[in-house]
């Protein structure tokens, strides 16, 4: 029985992240090395986990100009050539909302950081953030972020209705040597601050985000690049959920050649949902919407394509200090297994966003565990 199975291989894993600890992000490398970020009192410090155990924690940049926020955090990933990339946001002015992406890539495992780049290099003070990374066939990455220069400056617009220019959604290619090509704009007006996805396909990257019509429902979306072209957004699934105000919680999707799965938060009819999508196309379309959620889901959502097809989705649920983080595997044909909790939590901003990581048949699990003030790992056999 696969939830057995499951629930036999679930393993707590020493975290190489001190006291004060927060916002981790995880990333497979091709070697099946696993690698992950995280905040630790105003210094963005990364390790690696190999044949189970930490390597010693590294900095990869520290100062007192570094955002800090529960649901906009640093990244890290590998390129699938030997890259390590990581990115960071950096105040760019007195306004809550005003700062900066920037860029470092790494060819030494992450002994030595490039000179990093700033990604937006339009000027204003306004809110640039809720990056994700895709690693190019080539080398190198791609990278989707929410830019707010069109946005009122040194404002954020109270994320919702009635402020002053609209939130859009950007895209560029950078190498090794933080060079930058293929700037596009893929979206004039999307959520405030829902994060991004971004998965490569076989055929080229496929993008997913909370939208934002001119009547205020933001259903996700999604758009991908083939033949150097970029697809009309078009909704994964039509949920028709109006809100004024942004919910900060953004989709997840993951790719493998031409399949993919797209997992998402909804509260449409005042109906919390988490729900999952699977595409065989590289994402030119979608199938039908399978729920997974247990009925009183928070969102927070992350998702991993498994080597036999099926997705292994992550979210939170529960209220306050009555929540779990819980993972489900779902097969493209709808069919679900049952729910695993992985972890007690809370649905309060200090627990951030548990994020998963996928290395050979194992799953990787990272969360803010704001009882303990500190990042805890997991992993899970899939097989």
């Amino acid at each position: 029985m696969i939830l057995a199975t499951l629930l036999a291989t679930l393993l707590s894993l020493p975290s190489p992240a001190g006291s004060g600890a927060a916002e981790p992000h995880l990333a497979a490398r091709a070697d099946g090395t696993v690698v992950m970020s995280w905040l630790e009192q105003g210094v963005l410090k990364f390790a690696s986990l190999k044949n189970g155990r930490w390597s010693s924690p590294r900095t990869i940049v520290e100062g007192k100009e570094l955002f800090v926020n529960w649901a906009d955090f640093p990244s890290i990933v590998d390129d699938g050539r030997g890259v390590l990339f990581a990115h960071w946001l950096q105040k760019s002015g007195k306004g809550t909302y005003a700062y900066d992406v920037w860029v470092t890539s790494s060819s030494d495992d992450g002994k030595t950081w490039r000179k990093p780049l700033l990604v937006n290099r339009d000027g204003k003070q306004a809110e640039h953030g809720f990056v994700s990374f895709g690693a190019l066939p080539a080398g190198g990455v791609a990278l989707v972020w929410l830019d707010g220069r069109e946005m009122k400056e040194e404002g954020h617009g109270g994320h919702g209705g009635g402020h002053e220019g609209s939130m859009t959604l950007r895209y560029a290619e950078i190498d090794a040597a933080l060079k930058v090509r293929n700037e596009s704009v893929l979206d004039a007006r999307v959520c405030e601050c829902c994060g991004t996805a971004m998965a490569i396909t076989s055929r080229g990257p496929l993008v997913a985000y909370r939208d934002r019509s001119g009547d205020e429902v933001r259903d996700i979306a999604y758009t991908r690049r083939t033949d150097g072209k970029w697809s009309n957004p078009a909704r994964v699934r039509v949920d028709n959920w109006k809100i004024p105000g942004c919910p900060v919680n953004g989709p997840q999707v993951d790719a493998r050649g031409e399949r993919a799965a797209l997992a998402w938060f909804t509260g449409a009819n005042e109906k919390p949902q988490v729900q999952v999508a699977f595409s065989r196309d590289a994402g030119a379309t979608f199938g039908r919407a399978v729920r997974v959620d247990r009925g009183n889901a928070a969102g927070r959502v992350d998702v991993l394509l498994l080597n036999d097809g099926s997705a292994l989705v992550t979210w939170i649920e529960g209220a306050a200090d009555n929540a779990g983080i819980f993972a489900r595997r779902v097969s493209p044909d709808g069919k679900l297994d049952e729910p695993v909790k992985l972890a007690a939590t809370s649905s309060a901003r200090a627990s951030g966003f548990p994020r998963a990581a996928l290395a050979g048949t194992t799953a990787y699990f990272a969360w803010t565990d704001p009882a303990a003030k500190t990042v805890k790992v997991q992993s899970l056999s899939t097989r």
